[in-house]
């Protein structure tokens, strides 16, 4: 690690030490630069084992970045492939499905465990000289010709930190771009997901399933231990009902909707929800300041790639400062943020774009609109070269490939 220019306290800061964050700091880790992320709590970790924890799919390309930055074999073992998705319209005649083998990978995508998955990173954090600062919390930004300085509240009272740049990976409700004053787009669905864990009577043998009903979409995610994590959409008026039904009752209604591909559920966890909405930040770099993951763009999980989407946002971000630094030293940040916007624009929107489609199409209730919908998952399922565009979207190998998501590391 070299040390930061003259003037400077880090080269690199970044605000919020989530999975995003986390991951980004993993990511620039082997270059030679001083990297301190920010984070507001300290991170729990060695939290025991639930039948409540909390599912997320990463893609076949997320699972590349995170084995070029050294995190997947932390996580490997513990990870649930995916080597089939299902897609049906209930009571209707569409279906289509998507298979690994078609595709040559060992998996579509992976379910981990957000708690593992978190310890994944901070394992491998904790082999680098990335420097931490938790608890801290952003209290607001300046920046001039250099960099930027940085207001930070900590338990000894407020802090001022020097940085070439800021990245702020600090989620939705980014306080860094409140600070900053960048609008964004919203758009409120309607709709809130409620989330849970089931147990099925049959083996899910590695399948995912995601189902459209007249509540809205239900998803089946393959999980440890023959569980099966379930994101299922209800409108805004009607979800306290599922929120409120007894365990015998929410299985019931489950079934109904969800049907018996994997039998009898035999038992359910913990419900929770939240609401969904579209969020896209109208810049995603100001200066020296770059936005990254959730807080550049929030949307609606109906094709499963929030967080993948955020983490291709790590890997091109980690190849712009990587080439900057060859070329000239990182002498021009904003310069470097820019080409990081400008790689990641087209995916970020046609992500936000395809998400709010899909929730729009499958949430028509009109005869025509179903009846297209329905010969379209058809000819997905029937033309090979449609089923398999489509299954290089849902593994995050189409576009422009930054080094990590073709499994290269930094170096």
């Amino acid at each position: 690690m070299t040390e930061p220019t003259a003037g400077t306290d880090c080269d690199i800061a970044i605000i919020g030490g989530g999975m995003v964050g986390a991951t980004l700091a993993c990511a620039l880790a082997p270059l030679p630069l001083r990297i301190v992320m920010i984070e507001s709590a300290e991170p729990e970790l060695g939290a025991p084992p639930t039948y409540d924890d909390r599912a997320i799919a990463l893609s076949y390309g997320t699972r590349r970045i995170l084995d070029a930055i050294g995190v997947w074999p932390h996580l490997a073992a513990e990870a649930t492939p995916i080597e089939r998705i299902h897609v049906s319209d209930r009571g209707h005649f569409g279906f289509a499905h998507l298979d690994s083998r078609e595709e040559g990978v060992p998996a579509l995508g992976y379910v981990a465990l957000a708690r593992e998955l978190g310890e994944a990173l901070y394992r491998t954090l904790d082999r680098t000289d990335v420097g931490r600062m938790a608890p801290a919390r952003f209290e607001n930004v300046e920046q001039d010709h250099d960099g930027v300085t940085v207001e930070l509240a900590t338990a000894d009272g407020r802090v001022r930190l020097r940085s070439r740049m800021l990245l702020a990976a600090d989620g939705t409700r980014s306080t860094v771009r409140d600070a900053l004053g960048i609008a964004t787009r919203r758009h409120g669905y309607g709709q809130n997901a409620v989330i849970t864990n089931v147990t099925p009577a049959k083996a899910h043998a590695g399948q995912a399933y995601e189902r459209f009903t007249e509540s809205g979409p239900v998803a089946l995610l393959p999980m440890t231990e023959n569980r099966c994590g379930v994101v299922w959409t209800w409108r805004d008026e009607a979800v306290q009902k599922p929120l409120a039904w007894d365990d015998h009752t929410f299985i019931s209604h489950l079934q109904e909707a969800f049907g018996y591909r994997l039998g009898r559920f035999l038992h359910v966890g913990t419900r929770r929800s939240y609401p969904l909405q579209l969020v896209m930040a109208k810049e995603a770099v100001r200066g020296h300041i770059a936005l990254i993951g959730n807080a550049m763009h929030t949307v609606h999980p109906i094709a499963g790639q929030g967080f993948n989407l955020g983490i291709r946002d790590v890997a091109a971000l980690a190849e712009v400062v990587q080439t900057g630094l060859r070329e000239n030293g990182l002498a021009d940040t904003g310069d470097v943020l820019r080409r990081y916007a400008r790689w990641r624009r087209r995916d970020q929107e046609s992500l936000a774009m395809i998400t709010d489609g899909l929730v729009r199409l499958f949430g028509n209730p009109l005869g025509p609109v179903r009846v297209g919908r329905n010969l379209g998952l058809v000819l997905a399922d029937v033309v090979p070269g449609v089923r398999h565009a489509i299954a290089r979207h849902a593994m995050g190998l189409t576009g422009r490939l930054p080094g990590l998501a073709r499994g290269i590391g930094l170096d």
